[in-house]
């Protein structure tokens, strides 16, 4: 029998051969470097410090990968890489495009090449977030200061917590834990101390964030307990001796070779209660800091942020989604039998978007589909309230408000600020990814259009008192970014925040446009009150007037903020025009959207150039 079953089973071979070595392709095909290898493994329960390159380039350029993944641009995944790599001395060549990254790491000994591409790309907030804390979870435990985050602990303790589906609940609750242990701290403080610590809070607020070498000048400011800041600066001196000790050595003829680069020590300790996660560190050891990690360790949190479930079930961003495109109706001027339509068509929509994209299936083909359903489903419900009121009939443009969910955000956005950043590879990657999940998902509107005969000529007047429309426009601002965020996968918190700085910045932009002022300019001004209001956020979680776990990045905040100005009317506009050969008011709509569209980048990268020396300047 035995013999007989592998008789068959070449049998079937011979006749397949395509069918068969077109599975074991797919099956040995990977998207980066296996882990498994050689010079890989043998490294695995190493010290990352201690590994070889091939090691240490594993966690790097994974770091990239999963970055890239969350949807953020490439000047954010080669700032990542080169956080990663700088505690481990490696230096880091990175090309970053839509889809892959090709990066070359070198420890001045050794150098390897890595190329390593995703299928597909999506959004992820709640990824990007995590990674800066996993950059300075890394960078604390090899013996590097922060960078993104004032207080260490909390991503200590996060990254310790991974399992947990809230992760922004364990930073909330970090955060508390911490703020309780420094009051008891400050009352053991000597008075005579507050003069020192004051010199060095201020000096602390001369240092930019954004400036690359942050890592080596940026003291902790307030959010630091006083008796941590205290221990912070004895150990910046005994490291000052050291190194002029260091120095008068290197000077004498015996030693004329440059002392190496040592690793400064990390002093901050995570709260008692998590102080059980962090025993693989020696706290007794002088090189604490330079042999804290694994490398299994630090994959093991890389998959667990990889593998991490979306924080909302299909059902739950259908509904965010149908409440964001309702508000969005609200403010491109819609009534209620409008909004109810692109409610009912974009939950339904999105719902089956999250649905067919666990199936792993073409983007293109999903955007075409859902697309599709969504009108339909807003066509049918006004046709459902036309039994009772007619009036409903008539409102032919409902139908694109329901399409709004399919925007795609965040390429339009990274796209601009890559180019900003002269990185035109990647940013002319995102703008056609961007231009082409609009041609399809306008041109399965138009088909649903010429099909049940709709013709979206606008929205009717509604006639509101000035200050009523204002008030309405901030709720729908508010609750359409809150949407939004929901199907960016951020959590509340960030959520919430960044319906905050939506609902300012959304309703300043439709007012000055009522008042006069052109479509294109005010979508500068309210990306760029965007991007300062989520700087000044950030500076002030940096600052200690918010609690540290506010630290959103602020692409998580800006986009999702912003996308709600993007001109999606214009472009299905323009495409609904075009199918019926009306060349010429197609291009109209098409060259409105377009000065639309540019703007908002260019408002957003104008912020960055203010209060980022590292956008400032060409370095």
């Amino acid at each position: 029998m035995e013999q007989h079953t592998n008789h068959t089973e070449a049998h079937q071979e011979h006749h397949k051969p395509n069918e068969h070595g077109a599975i074991a392709v797919q099956h040995f095909h990977t998207h980066s470097i296996p882990l498994d290898m050689e010079d890989i493994e043998r490294d695995w329960d190493k010290p990352i410090a201690e590994a070889g390159i091939a090691a240490k380039a594993s966690v790097i350029v994974r770091v990239g990968l999963l970055d890239l993944s969350a949807g953020t641009g490439s000047f954010r995944v080669r700032e990542m890489m080169h956080r990663i790599a700088y505690p481990l001395g490696v230096h880091v060549r990175a090309d970053v495009n839509l889809t892959d990254i090709e990066a070359a790491c070198t420890d001045g000994k050794e150098r390897i090449t890595e190329v390593i591409d995703l299928p597909s790309t999506g959004v992820n907030t709640e990824r990007i977030w995590l990674l800066e804390h996993y950059a300075d979870w890394f960078s604390v435990n090899l013996g590097e200061e922060s960078m993104y985050h004032v207080q260490p602990e909390v991503s200590q303790g996060l990254m310790q917590h991974l399992d947990a589906k809230d992760a922004s609940q364990v930073s909330a609750d970090l955060s508390k834990q911490l703020r309780k242990e420094e009051k008891s701290e400050r009352a053991d403080v000597a008075p005579g101390q507050d003069a020192v610590l004051d010199a060095l809070e201020d000096a602390s607020r001369h240092t930019d964030p954004g400036d690359p070498r942050a890592h080596q000048l940026h003291v902790h400011e307030t959010d630091w307990s006083q008796a941590a800041m205290t221990q912070s600066l004895a150990a910046r001196a005994a490291d000052e001796r050291a190194r002029e000790a260091e120095r008068a050595e290197a000077q004498s003829p015996a030693k004329e070779s440059a002392a190496p680069r040592k690793h400064k020590l990390a002093n901050r300790k995570p709260p008692k209660e998590y102080a059980e996660h962090f025993d693989y560190v020696d706290s007794d050891s002088k090189t604490k800091g330079a042999s804290g990690i694994t490398v299994r360790q630090a994959h093991e949190r890389l998959d667990m942020i990889e593998h991490r479930k979306p924080l909302y079930s299909p059902a739950f961003a259908g509904l965010a989604s149908a409440i964001a495109c309702a508000s969005f109706v609200f403010l491109l001027g819609g009534g209620p039998y409008d909004m109810i339509g692109a409610f009912v068509g974009a939950g339904l929509g999105h719902w089956l978007r999250r649905r067919l994209f666990a199936h792993h299936l073409n983007q293109f083909f999903v955007t075409f589909v859902c697309v599709a359903v969504a009108a339909l489903a807003c066509t049918g419900t006004l046709r459902l309230i036309g039994l009772l009121d007619p009036i409903a009939l008539q409102h032919d443009t409902a139908y694109i408000g329901a399409m709004l969910f399919v925007i795609p955000g965040f390429p339009l956005i990274t796209s601009g600020l890559d180019m900003a950043k002269i990185d035109f590879p990647s940013g002319i990657q995102r703008l056609a990814y961007f231009l082409c999940i609009v041609l399809m998902a306008t041109l399965a509107g138009w088909m649903v259009a010429s099909i049940v005969h709709l013709n979206p000529t606008g929205f009717e007047p509604l006639g509101l008192n000035v200050w009523v429309n204002g008030a309405l426009r901030f709720v729908f601002a508010f609750l359409g970014v809150w949407g939004f965020s929901i199907m960016f996968n951020s959590p509340q918190r960030m959520c919430l925040v960044a319906a905050i700085i939506g609902a300012i910045t959304d309703t300043l932009r439709l007012e000055i446009v009522d008042h006069g002022v052109p479509a294109e300019a005010g979508a500068f001004i309210g990306a760029l009150l965007a991007g300062l209001l989520a700087t000044a956020w950030r500076s002030s979680v940096r600052k200690g007037w918010l609690a540290p776990h506010f630290g959103y990045p602020r692409i998580c905040l800006t986009v999702p903020s912003i996308v709600i100005m993007v001109p999606g009317l214009y472009m299905y506009q323009a495409m609904f025009h075009l199918g019926s050969f009306d060349t010429l008011t197609a291009l109209d709509w098409a060259f409105k959207a377009f000065m639309v569209i540019i703007c908002l980048p260019i408002g957003l990268a104008m912020a960055r150039v203010i209060t980022d020396k590292s956008w400032r300047y060409d370095i």
